[in-house]
């Protein structure tokens, strides 16, 4: 894929010689990171750039961003591969870096798109929209190494770190400033271990999360000191820890492998568990200040004291919406449960809290996790699974899609995501239709041969 990416790279540079460049890229931490990767790449080419950060590439934006060839160059990032029959009649090309299906007998010669599944060997190639810009990036400079630690950050707020393509191990060992160390994965690994505990949703602990008496409890249990962090763990403390973390989740039916790897990069000249970075930013984007998301990747010192005032607020409303979840009626059928939310709790969190609960002891291995939650005249659906394993969210929600729209042709509704996570948006009015329609294509059992 690397010399793909060379041939798009250069291609780009020459169409984008004397234009200056649009970028559109997605509101989660991956797009996030893909936007700040590119706003610094550019600068360094002292091009001139713009940003718009989406939640989805509905029609209405597409044609709107279209409207602005020739006089700007379209770059698409962690987006686009969903929204190819958009693209159909261009007169210019658009430029996508994204990583999410795709349906390759939709590219024409005007779509320029990097895209592992479209790659002989997309096992290999795996990488996230960060991941595809920071190569895009390396290939027009090799300056650009250092913006490797963005795209670590983007791969972490996607999930991406369980098992790393070759791709993927690649951009890691190009982050000088990362350290990697195996332990029980509960973030931030650089914080007291009682807060830590307390805000810790993946993993959900029972008793523990979202309670600061649970916390406390579970360190005295242990003897280990309440302000020590994750990393200062002695072997026979942290063994302490991950056992009494497998009691409590035992008790309610799961005590599978809670272990993993901490990661901890050089960020404002401190050391940072990654993955508190990517849900500072995604908590910034979530709530609507993306231009404070993209300056915090950037490492401005003002960003980094407003986005962290942001993700105090974020953390609150996150337990709280997570308590709304665990009480409200809901849909229950074999294998899966639609948690609507109506305006309980905001779209912009829904999806964080069916992964919250996907990750809980709760559900089954498998179990299909759906929020829907009000976005003004619209609403917002996000599927989740519990596990590593069961039928693909995007195809579900797409086959669920097709046949609504089959019977409501003028609705808007558009899919985007992948395999675990996903999502779309459909009008409210029609709330009622499309639960029936979802809870159909849910029903449906997969028969194996």
């Amino acid at each position: 894929m690397l010399k793909e990416i060379d041939t798009f790279a250069k291609e780009f540079l020459e169409f984008s010689k004397d234009k200056p460049i649009r970028i559109i890229s997605h509101y989660d931490t991956d797009g996030i990171t893909s936007a700040a990767i590119l706003a610094k790449t550019f600068k360094r080419l002292d091009k001139k750039f713009s940003i718009r950060i989406v939640k989805g590439l509905e029609e209405s934006i597409i044609r709107e961003e279209l409207k602005r060839q020739p006089n700007e160059v379209i770059l698409i990032s962690d987006l686009g591969s969903s929204s190819l029959d958009h693209f159909k009649n261009l007169d210019y090309p658009v430029f996508i870096l994204d990583h999410h299906e795709i349906d390759s007998t939709k590219v024409n010669d005007k779509i320029k798109i990097i895209n592992h599944h479209l790659t002989s060997n997309p096992e290999d190639n795996t990488a996230t929209g960060a991941g595809l810009c920071y190569l895009f990036a390396k290939s027009i400079s090799p300056e650009n190494q250092d913006l490797s630690s963005l795209a670590i950050i983007g791969l972490i707020g996607d999930r991406h770190e369980t098992n790393l393509s070759k791709i993927n191990q690649q951009i890691v060992t190009d982050a000088q400033d990362l350290k990697i160390k195996k332990g029980i994965a509960i973030y931030p690994a650089t914080r007291p271990l009682r807060r830590a505990l307390e805000w810790s949703t993946s993993p959900y602990i029972p008793g523990v999360t979202g309670s600061g008496p649970g916390a406390m409890e579970i360190l005295r249990e242990t003897g280990i000191p309440y302000n020590k962090t994750l990393l200062e763990l002695s072997d026979e403390e942290m063994s302490k820890l991950i056992t009494a973390v497998m009691v409590r989740r035992a008790q309610h039916g799961k005590a599978e492998d809670i272990l993993g790897n901490l990661y901890i990069l050089k960020f404002f000249n401190t050391k940072e568990d990654v993955r508190e970075i990517s849900t500072l930013v995604n908590a910034c984007s979530r709530l609507g200040h993306s231009d404070i998301a993209i300056s915090y990747c950037l490492e401005n010192e003002k960003a980094k004291t407003q986005a962290l005032d942001i993700y105090t607020k974020y953390k609150q409303e996150l337990v709280s919406g997570l308590k709304v979840a665990e009480k409200m009626d809901k849909i229950k059928g074999k294998g899966f449960v639609i948690l609507n939310a109506k305006d309980q709790i905001k779209d912009a969190i829904v999806g964080t809290i069916c992964s919250m609960l996907s990750s809980s002891p709760t559900y089954e291995q498998g179990t299909i996790l759906i929020g829907m939650a009000y976005n003004k005249d619209k609403i917002k659906v996000s599927a989740r699974i519990v596990g590593h394993e069961g039928r693909n969210l995007k195809e579900v929600l797409e086959k669920t899609v097709t046949t609504f729209k089959g019977e409501n042709p003028q609705t808007i509704a558009e899919v985007g995501g992948h395999h675990f996570a996903a999502g779309c948006l459909v009008e409210k009015e029609k709330e009622s239709s499309f639960i029936e329609t979802l809870k159909r294509e849910l029903e449906v059992e997969i028969v194996k041969v």
